[in-house]
């Protein structure tokens, strides 16, 4: 540590422009970007400009949020300039993959930090954004802390771009001295990249009063991200249930509804008084909120995401959304056959840990069907999984599957009974292909013999 006198000056010593950053990547380096909001934008800027010297780089990035794809994407065209990889992709790490330009990293969210800090291949330069240094030396992370510590931890050097339109996270571990950083960029305060709160459709209202009918006062809630959650969270803010808290990976604007509808009250037996969350993206609404607020309180996601911890929450209630389920009960939440469209984030973890508590439950959301190109339609319960699917959640964990047609328990069900349930919350126009189907697979009560 420094001493507090010799801060201004150690800072100086530090200081350098993006333009210098961005000089100090080397041929075959392995770059970390930053996580959500923290993703690094002048230093990006700076690296697209050197895009025609840069040979085997790597990028990584973790859900950023953004209103544009990288610049140093944009800038190269080649895997042998510079290769990008994700541990959770965003709509423009999907853009990057289909042009065979960025890869996933298949990891639970929780197992992050440790991945980061024993990984072989290291990482050379962090790079991220912060909020100002304070008057003590530190710097803000802002509302992402996630697995940022074992990227710190991991890097051979870290870079941090100040942003002064950052909002000050409270929490744990949300700070880091000017000591622990090896050089500074003063960025050109660019905005937050803001993901709007869209408003749900007649098939989201009609999920979410599936899920809110089986919430009670005095639960713990985790939303993931859409208009779904958006949903839930204002159906809850205007119905008679209280005392609603909040222990979430990700934090998004229907927890904003929830605290101005006087529910969000932080009045749980684990972080009492705290709506805890690994990282958050949303509105500037909600950034707003999250600034300086002692309510909110930002934290590792191997302490967030935990099992444990959330089996010890009294009435924990998960709600995420899905891509597809299968009669047997297996959830794939992020591909579509091969094509990876999301990540594995926390949701395994939030599935088993609320089932484990004390009254809790875990809801995993669906539509009953959705449109293909070609002006066809698909059920989203099938008989199995497309070819290539992800297993995210596997059918042994399930809890409750929910569509517009109702919410199916599939706890300590048999795989007719499974079958039996899903089917009755499937698109009647699909129910009678699904028990053919059932049939054949030998998971119907008719018959437990296969016929494929």
């Amino acid at each position: 540590m420094y001493k507090v006198s010799t801060l201004a000056e150690e800072y100086k010593k530090k200081l350098i422009t993006a333009d210098e950053a961005a000089a100090m990547v080397r041929p075959g380096d392995r770059i970390h970007y930053g996580l959500g909001c923290g993703a690094v934008v002048d230093i990006d800027e700076a690296l697209a400009k050197r895009a025609d010297e840069l040979h085997g780089v790597e990028v990584i990035s973790t859900v950023s949020i953004r209103e544009k794809p990288f610049a140093l994407y944009e800038a190269t065209t080649s895997n042998d300039q510079v290769k990008f990889a994700s541990a959770h992709f965003s709509g423009f790490d999907r853009l990057m993959s289909k042009n065979g330009r960025c890869w996933y990293i298949p990891m639970l969210f929780s197992e992050l930090p440790k991945y980061w800090i024993n990984n072989p291949s290291g990482i050379d330069i962090a790079m991220f954004q912060v909020a100002p240094m304070d008057k003590h030396g530190n710097f803000n992370l802002g509302p992402q802390v996630a697995d940022m510590w074992g990227v710190i931890k991991a890097a051979k050097k870290i870079i941090v771009e100040v942003n002064e339109n950052m909002p000050i996270a409270l929490g744990h571990q949300t700070q880091l001295n000017l000591y622990g950083i090896d050089y500074v960029v003063e960025g050109s305060n660019t905005p937050l990249a803001q993901m709007p709160d869209k408003p749900g459709s007649k098939i989201d209202r009609m999920i979410a009063s599936h899920v809110v009918e089986r919430i009670k006062s005095h639960s713990t809630l985790q939303l993931g991200i859409g208009a779904l959650p958006s949903t839930i969270g204002k159906m809850l803010a205007q119905s008679d249930i209280r005392n609603i808290n909040a222990h979430t990976e990700m934090f998004v604007d229907a927890y904003v509804d929830l605290f101005e509808a006087g529910k969000l009250t932080g009045n749980k037996n684990v972080d009492k008084g705290k709506a805890l969350y690994t990282f958050a993206g949303g509105t500037q609404r909600l950034y707003d909120f999250i600034d300086n607020n002692p309510i909110c309180c930002n934290a590792p996601v191997n302490y967030v995401n935990n099992v444990h911890i959330i089996s010890s929450i009294k009435n924990f209630v998960s709600v995420n959304s899905c891509i597809q389920v299968d009669l047997y009960g297996q959830v794939c939440s992020e591909s579509v056959g091969h094509q990876q469209i999301s990540g594995t984030g926390g949701q395994l973890d939030f599935v088993m840990g609320a089932f484990q508590s004390e009254g809790g439950k875990s809801f995993i959301c669906t539509p009953s069907t959705r449109a293909l190109p070609d002006g066809t339609v698909e059920s989203l319960i099938a008989p199995m999984l497309k070819p290539g699917s992800i297993v995210t959640t596997p059918r042994m964990a399930t809890h409750y599957i929910v569509t517009e047609y109702g919410a199916a328990d599939l706890k300590g069900k048999s795989t007719w009974e499974r079958a039996e349930a899903l089917i009755n919350i499937a698109h009647p126009d699909f129910r009678e292909d699904l028990i053919k189907n059932a049939e054949k697979m030998g998971i119907w009560k008719y018959t437990s013999k296969t016929s494929f």
